[in-house]
């Protein structure tokens, strides 16, 4: 696709334009000139650290040429929203030390340089994660987030003048330095192939804080990330040289709301060079033939930074591009103003069923490590759930953090949506997978119903009202059901094969019909807490989803729900540390919460001082 338009900018994009970046000032999406100055200060106070801590390294190699030791270097890139001047107040750094051969990763980096930053005032958080498939240093700096990369070349002595887009940097590199490469070279790389960086700027922060209201922005949960809309905009920008963002963004959910899926997004040519980095090609690759939603990065080795996007994330974006295109028209039309494309999606209180994922921990750090990999798995939970469920019951990521010191949960009568062996194989993965597990690292999952829903996963901790229309439609609900209920005794003589067909296509997962997938199982007394050893792991209890059963649901309803999606949320609540260390377990929340629908009274988990709330929403 090459350029579609050139045209020069009217006054009335003028105009539309100002009116667009005023919503970005006036929802304080800019850091202000004091965060700017903090930011440039940590990352001059860290060039140094880094400098100091190479010359370390140099002489602890028994080098003691006091030029070879003056010579030695280590130089400081940064990359993602910082670099692409898109920062906002509570943005993070992402940056990558680059250091010679002689600096390894895990002696130099994750020994030498983490006790540095260790005895480094005003230094906190300090969390490594050394087998991440990107590692990393995690840490807050003067109470800036900064994560920290590393890449080790192979060079004795790192010029101070060193640019990241040479490819020849990737000679003899592992897999885990290239992959650190890669987030400064793509970066640069986007910036040099933009025709208007204001322009890519101004379009590139509406984009991601209109992602963010719309609870579609996380890569790590099947959606997009920071690279991944900055790329999209990027092409965008490519095919509108001369437009300023109030066209950009029009035409951005113009073309994506259209865009032929698994056809991928370039901003250049793939790049193929003598080196054995895998580069992406559905044409000799397996794996990438898979790939949904292939949005491939412009610098060697180029892949696809959309790998984790699934059918049915990819569904829900498709859902919003649309959405946002027929607003756009609308604002072009004079008919609504660009606010209204930013409203946030309501999560909370749209749907019957969620599902909530507690998570502990003994500590911060341990904390901070856990919900990162519980987080990483969250999509895998999905993907059990539909296959599982064979596509009928569909899920929806919403990515979002909450606190709270705890909650109670009242369970509901009913029958039983059977999840037992999807949930237990989703905490399989994520318990007995992970390499860094500690003991204390505790995972829990459990229903919740829309009322129990707690307050403060809500703007202000206010739970708003139910507007007259909610309130309308549930009497409709109620009306429907009863003519219903009467339709079936009316026909209960129907044959035991059209029963089956019911149950099989007939299931309307939002909390108002239920489905009994298999025979009722008693609450287990045995607890699962992955504070066990692998060695000894317990017998996991039966769990299972209960919904509601209010009456059936015809065949022909249910091929009209089938296409309507569900919900996941992300609430994590930190508590404090002091009160789990005196409290050294946490009790299990299951048996009782997820397969016990007799229960009349409330339960309510006491004593949860480190909480990760997932709220997961089943519906139709």
């Amino acid at each position: 696709m090459e350029i579609i338009s050139t045209s020069a900018p009217t006054v009335l994009d003028v105009i539309s334009t100002k009116e667009l970046e005023k919503i970005l000032v006036d929802e304080k999406l800019f850091a202000s000139e004091e965060e700017s100055l903090g930011r440039v200060e940590v990352l001059g106070r860290l060039d140094g650290i880094v400098k100091d801590w190479i010359k370390r390294v140099t002489m602890d190699k028994g080098i003691s040429d006091e030029e070879q030791i003056q010579e030695a270097n280590a130089k400081l890139f940064t990359f993602g929203s910082y670099r692409l001047g898109v920062a906002g107040p509570s943005t993070d750094i992402d940056a990558l030390c680059v250091g010679p051969c002689y600096a390894t990763r895990h002696d130099d980096f994750f020994g030498k340089l983490f006790r540095m930053l260790q005895e480094t005032p005003l230094v906190e958080d300090l969390t490594p994660v050394p087998d991440a498939r990107v590692p990393v240093i995690k840490f807050k700096f003067n109470g800036v987030s900064v994560d920290l990369l590393y890449a080790q070349l192979q060079f004795s002595v790192i010029p101070e003048e060193l640019d990241s887009l040479q490819d020849s940097l990737l000679h003899n590199l592992d897999e885990q330095t290239v992959l650190s490469l890669n987030g400064c070279r793509v970066t640069d790389r986007i910036l040099s192939l933009v025709p208007n960086i204001r322009n890519f700027r101004s379009t590139l922060r509406c984009l991601r804080f209109w992602a963010k209201r719309r609870g579609i922005y996380s890569n790590a949960m099947g959606f997009l990330g920071g690279i991944n809309w900055a790329l999209l905009v990027a092409r965008v920008c490519q095919l509108y040289p001369n437009a300023l963002p109030n066209v950009l963004v029009s035409r951005f959910f113009k073309i994506f709301a259209h865009w032929k899926w698994p056809n991928p997004v370039m901003l250049c040519p793939i790049q193929y060079q003598a080196m054995p980095h895998h580069v992406w090609d559905p044409r000799s690759n397996q794996r990438d033939r898979k790939h949904l939603m292939p949005i491939i990065t412009p610098s060697y080795p180029c892949t696809n930074s959309s790998y984790n996007v699934s059918s049915t994330t990819l569904r829900i974006m498709q859902e919003e591009f649309q959405r946002a295109k027929e607003l756009c028209e609308e604002i072009e039309a004079g008919k609504r103003t660009w606010i209204t494309l930013f409203e946030p999606y309501h999560f909370f209180g749209s749907f019957k069923n969620y599902l909530q994922i507690h998570i502990a921990a003994k500590n911060a750090g341990d904390f901070r490590q856990w919900k990162g990999w519980v987080e990483s798995r969250l999509r895998q939970l999905i993907h059990m759930i539909e296959r599982d469920m064979g596509g009928v019951l569909q899920c929806r990521l919403y990515p979002g953090d909450f606190s709270e010191n705890s909650q109670g949960v009242s369970p509901q009568d009913g029958e039983k949506f059977d999840m037992r062996l999807t949930v237990d194989e989703f905490k399989s993965h994520v318990v007995w997978m992970y390499s860094s597990w500690k003991q204390g690292m505790q995972i829990h999952v459990s229903h919740l119903r829309c009322q129990d829903i707690p307050d403060f996963v809500f703007p202000g901790g206010v739970r708003p009202p139910k507007s007259l229309n909610e309130k309308k439609r549930k009497r409709i609900e109620v009306i429907e059901s009863t003519k219903l209920k009467k339709s079936e005794s009316s026909t209960a003589g129907h044959s035991s094969g059209q029963k089956s067909s019911q149950t099989e296509s007939g299931v309307a997962l939002d909390g108002s019909h239920g489905l009994k997938s298999g025979p009722s199982v008693e609450p287990s007394t045995s607890s699962v807490s992955s504070s066990t050893s692998a060695s000894s792991r317990p017998q996991r209890p039966a769990v299972s989803i209960e919904t509601e059963d209010d009456n059936a649901t015809s065949v022909s309803q249910a091929q009209n729900f089938n296409q309507v999606g569900a919900t996941v949320a992300a609430a994590l609540a930190t508590g404090t540390i002091s009160s789990f260390c005196q409290n050294e377990s946490l009790e299990e929340l299951e048996p009782p919460e997820l397969t016990a629908p007799c229960f009349k009274t409330a339960f309510v988990a006491t004593q949860k001082p480190i909480i990760k709330l997932q709220f997961s929403s089943l519906v139709k």
